[in-house]
C-alpha cells in the first residue's frame, strides 16, 4: 500500500508536497468516500424540494411533511455518538460498508413507506449512519493522505456531500418530479449501494488504533477543546442555516425574484459551497487555527451584507454565492477536532456532524422567530451574523484556553 501517514500537525507543512501527485491508490479511496457522502448529501437534501409532493401522497399538509427532515437531524445527531462509540473497535473498511449498506436500506424502506409515521421512524433510522459514516471517512482520508495534506483530504471527503447541492439533488428532485417522490429515495440508495462497492474495492483494510473501546472514545467528551470546537460548530456555522432556510421567499419577496429564478439561485449556493469546501481545506493546511477564526469573521460579514444585497436580483444572488462558501469551515474543524481528542478520534470525529446539524436546527428556528417578531424576512441576516460572531466569542475562548493550559503545562515542567 503506497501511502503516507498523516502529519502530526497540521497548522504547518513539514515538507514541500505541493508539486507530488497523491498516490493513485489514494485518489481511488477518497473517491470511494466521496461517493459515499454524494450520496448522504442526496438523501439529505432532496426531500426539502419535494414536500409537496410527499404531503399529498400521505395525506398530510406540507408543514406536517416537513417533520421528516427533523427525523432525519434528528436521526444525524443521536447517531454520531452512539454509533461511534459502539463500533470503536472495527476495522475501518468494514464499519464504513456497514454504515452505508444501513443508509442504502433505509432510502430503499423509505420509498415503500406507507404513511406519515413509517416515513418519520424510517427517515431517523436512515440519518442515523450520516455522522459516524463522515466522521470515519475523514480519519480514513486523513491517515492516506501525503504529509501535509489532512484537511484538503478531508475536504475532497466533504466534496460529495457538497457537490451533491449542485449535481446529486437537482437530479433525484427531476426524478421525483417525473416518476413520484419515492423514485427519488430509490435513487439515494442505488448510489449508496455504487458506494459500498467501491468502499469495498478501493479503502484499504485499516484496523481501529490499539486499544480502541467505547470507554476510550467517551473519553474525548472529557476534553474541553473538544467541546470548544463542537459549539463553534452548532453555533457559529448556524448562520447559513438562519438564511438559507428561509431563501425562497426572501428571494422572491424582497429581491422580486421570478418563480423560475428559484432553482439558479439555489445552484449558485450550490456552487459556493464546493468552492468554500475546496477553497478552505486549503487555508487549513496552510494555518489552521488562523483559518477558522478568519471564516468566522467572514461569514459574520457576508451574512450581514445580505440585509443590503436583497433587495437587488443581482446583488442577493451573488451574495447567496458567498454565503454557500461560508461552508469552509466544515474540513478545518473537521481537522481541529482531531487535534483536540487525543486517542477518542472516531467519536470527536462523527460528533462533528451532530454539531452541524444543531446549528442546522438553531439557525433555521432563530432565524423564523426574527421573521414571526416582524423584523422582516432579511433579518435573517443578522441573526446569521450574531450567530457568527458567537461562534468568534467561543473560537476566542478556546484559544486562550489552550494558551493557559500550555502555561500551566510549562510552570509544571520548571518545577
Amino acid at each position: 500500500m503506497n501511502v503516507s501517514p498523516a502529519a502530526p500537525d497540521s497548522s504547518a507543512d513539514t515538507a514541500d508536497s505541493s508539486s507530488a501527485s497523491p498516490p493513485v491508490n489514494f485518489l481511488r479511496a477518497v473517491l470511494a468516500l466521496g461517493v459515499g457522502g454524494f450520496a448522504i448529501g442526496t438523501g439529505e437534501f432532496v426531500i426539502m424540494g419535494l414536500l409537496p409532493e410527499v404531503a399529498s401522497d400521505i395525506a398530510v399538509s406540507i408543514p406536517q411533511a416537513g417533520h421528516v427532515i427533523s427525523a432525519y437531524a434528528l436521526g444525524v445527531v443521536i447517531g454520531a455518538p452512539v454509533l461511534a462509540v459502539l463500533a470503536a473497535g472495527w476495522r475501518r473498511r468494514a464499519l464504513l460498508i456497514a454504515l452505508m449498506a444501513i443508509f442504502a436500506a433505509g432510502n430503499f424502506a423509505s420509498a415503500m413507506a406507507p404513511g406519515y409515521m413509517s416515513l418519520n421512524l424510517l427517515r431517523f433510522a436512515t440519518g442515523l449512519p450520516h455522522g459516524t459514516y463522515f466522521g470515519v471517512a475523514a480519519l480514513v482520508a486523513a491517515t492516506l493522505a501525503p504529509p501535509g495534506r489532512r484537511a484538503r483530504a478531508v475536504g475532497l471527503v466533504m466534496l460529495g456531500l457538497t457537490g451533491a447541492t449542485l449535481v446529486g439533488v437537482p437530479i433525484a428532485a427531476w426524478l421525483g418530479q417525473l416518476f413520484g417522490w419515492r423514485a427519488a429515495f430509490v435513487f439515494v440508495g442505488v448510489i449508496a449501494l455504487i458506494a459500498v462497492a467501491l468502499l469495498r474495492r478501493d479503502i484499504p483494510d485499516l484496523a481501529a488504533p490499539a486499544g480502541a473501546s467505547p470507554w476510550r472514545e467517551l473519553g474525548a467528551l472529557k476534553r474541553k477543546q473538544v467541546w470548544f470546537t463542537l459549539g463553534i460548530g452548532a453555533i457559529g456555522f448556524g448562520g447559513m442555516f438562519s438564511v438559507f432556510s428561509y431563501i425562497k421567499p426572501t428571494l422572491i419577496e424582497v429581491a422580486g425574484l421570478p418563480l423560475g429564478g428559484v432553482p439558479f439561485v439555489l445552484a449558485l449556493f450550490g456552487l459556493g459551497m464546493v468552492t468554500g469546501n475546496l477553497v478552505g481545506s486549503r487555508l487549513a493546511d496552510k494555518s489552521l487555527m488562523r483559518t477558522i477564526g478568519g471564516l468566522l469573521v467572514y461569514a459574520a460579514l457576508v451574512l450581514a451584507i445580505f440585509t443590503f444585497a436583497a433587495h437587488n436580483v443581482f446583488t442577493a444572488a451573488f451574495n447567496v454565492f458567498l454565503i454557500g462558501t461560508t461552508v469552509a469551515i466544515g474540513p478545518a474543524l473537521q481537522i481541529r477536532l482531531m487535534d483536540v481528542a487525543g486517542d477518542a478520534q472516531t467519536l470527536a470525529a462523527a460528533l462533528n456532524h451532530s454539531a452541524f446539524n444543531m446549528a442546522n436546527a438553531l439557525g433555521a428556528w432563530l432565524g423564523g422567530v426574527a421573521i414571526a417578531a416582524g423584523l422582516g424576512w432579511t433579518s435573517t441576516g443578522w441573526v446569521g451574523a450574531l450567530l457568527a460572531l458567537a461562534g468568534m466569542g467561543i473560537f476566542g475562548w478556546a484559544v486562550m484556553s489552550a494558551r493557559a493550559s500550555a502555561r500551566s503545562g510549562r510552570h509544571l515542567e520548571a518545577t
